[in-house]
This record gives C-alpha cells, sequence and structure tokens, in this order.
C-alpha cells in the first residue's frame, strides 16, 4: 500500500520533530515546513495528500494561506489553533479548510482526524484509529479495549468510530448519523440510541471504565477519555 504524504506546517522546531516522528512511526511519509514560503515549496515539489496547517506562523496566518492553497490542491487541510483564535476558525473553513484540532492536542485524536479525513478524500490508510488503551481496525472489523477484543457489529464500529475521531466535542443526533451511516432518516434518533446503550454496555462507561459518553441536551452525546 502506497503510504500517504502530509505536509506539516509548524514554525515550533519542537513540535514540528515531535509530530513528524509520531506521523512517520504511524507510517506516514512526512515533509515538513516550518514558514508559508516553505510550504510552497513543498507543496509544488511533494504533492500532499494531506495538509496540517499552524495557523500562526512567522510569515503569514494559516487561515489566509488556506484560500492560496485551495487555488493548487484539493488535499484536505486541518488547522493547528490555539483557543484564543476559535473565533477565526470559521474564517478558515469558509476558505476551504477541512477540519481543526485545538492546542494542545492528544497526538492519537489528531491521528485519527487526520486518517478519516484521508478515509474521505479516497487516500487508503492502515484504516487503524487509536486512542489508548482503546484501538479501532475498520478493515478487519476488531476493536479492542485495554487488550480485550470488544465483539461490535458493523453499525456499533462506525457510531463508536465518529466518537472516537470528534472525542471530547458535542455531536447532535445528526451529525452523528451521518458522519456514521449517511444521510439522517426519521427514526435516526432510536436508531442512536439503541446503539449508544449497547456502546455503554459493551465499553463499561458507566461503571469507571476508561471513556465516558455522556448526554449534551436532549440530542447531543459527548464522548471523551477519563481514565490516563
Amino acid at each position: 500500500m502506497t503510504k500517504a504524504k502530509l505536509l506539516l506546517v509548524e514554525d515550533e522546531s519542537d513540535v514540528l520533530e515531535i509530530n513528524r516522528e509520531y506521523f512517520e512511526g504511524k507510517g506516514y511519509e512526512t515533509v515538513c515546513a516550518p514558514t508559508l514560503a516553505a510550504a510552497r515549496f513543498l507543496l509544488e515539489e511533494h504533492a500532499p495528500d494531506l495538509i496540517l496547517l499552524d495557523v500562526m506562523l512567522p510569515d503569514g496566518s494559516g487561515f489566509d494561506f488556506c484560500a492560496e492553497l485551495r487555488q493548487k490542491t484539493n488535499a484536505p487541510i486541518i488547522f493547528l489553533t490555539s483557543r484564543d483564535e476559535n473565533e477565526s476558525v470559521v474564517k478558515g473553513l469558509l476558505q476551504g479548510g477541512d477540519d481543526y484540532v485545538v492546542k494542545p492536542y492528544d497526538l492519537n485524536v489528531l491521528s485519527a482526524r487526520v486518517a478519516a479525513q484521508l478515509r474521505r478524500a479516497g487516500v487508503m490508510t492502515a484504516g487503524k484509529i487509536e486512542l489508548p488503551p482503546l484501538t479501532i481496525d475498520f478493515l478487519s472489523g476488531e476493536v479492542t479495549l485495554d487488550g480485550n477484543r470488544v465483539s461490535l457489529t458493523q453499525k456499533e464500529l462506525q457510531l463508536l468510530g465518529c466518537f472516537v475521531l470528534f472525542a471530547g466535542r458535542r455531536l447532535s443526533y445528526e451529525e452523528i448519523y451521518r458522519r456514521a451511516w449517511g444521510e439522517a432518516s426519521p427514526g435516526a434518533a432510536g436508531t442512536i440510541k439503541t446503539h449508544v446503550a449497547n456502546l455503554r454496555k459493551k465499553l463499561r462507561l458507566d461503571d469507571g471504565g476508561w471513556f465516558e459518553l455522556v448526554s449534551a441536551g436532549k440530542s447531543a452525546y459527548i464522548f471523551s477519555k477519563v481514565r490516563y
């Protein structure tokens, strides 16, 4: 299988090196740019499959650079932002960005977001996402929690994948159904509740386990890791 290629645009050298080592360890090919000028050059030379784009760079804004990128590539773009930049995220997404991750971030969550965007773009990857001690292999359908295999149906697997990919975010029923299975249907809420009840039992979400899944209002959930 051809390795997916990532362009990492980040001006903090230690963060850039950590990200490079992590993603290469996951089987990706990486090219690294500490500035927008370097990113422009590498974009032409390497044609990356996905771009991880820091927002605050020494020679400009990643949000503004996104519009320029969209004239040259359809590769997914994930912004890496600080919390105080969140108000500008909408601007970046409207200019062609695909997702954003707030610093400081869990590398496993970032990796899951990368894998999700690559799958949507039709780029084949290993098909595995991890939020230790939880691992989901979409190719084999195998799920393990703390080293123990968990038996899930296909729909439960897809639902869990959605929760893990967007861990920590509030997800409405409509968004959950759309991301996990496609277009929402009139019975979407009932379907989601049924599968959520199954996941609670199988992953021990209500008895002091590694993760929790809480209701956020009447029609949304938040999945998060609670033990470290």
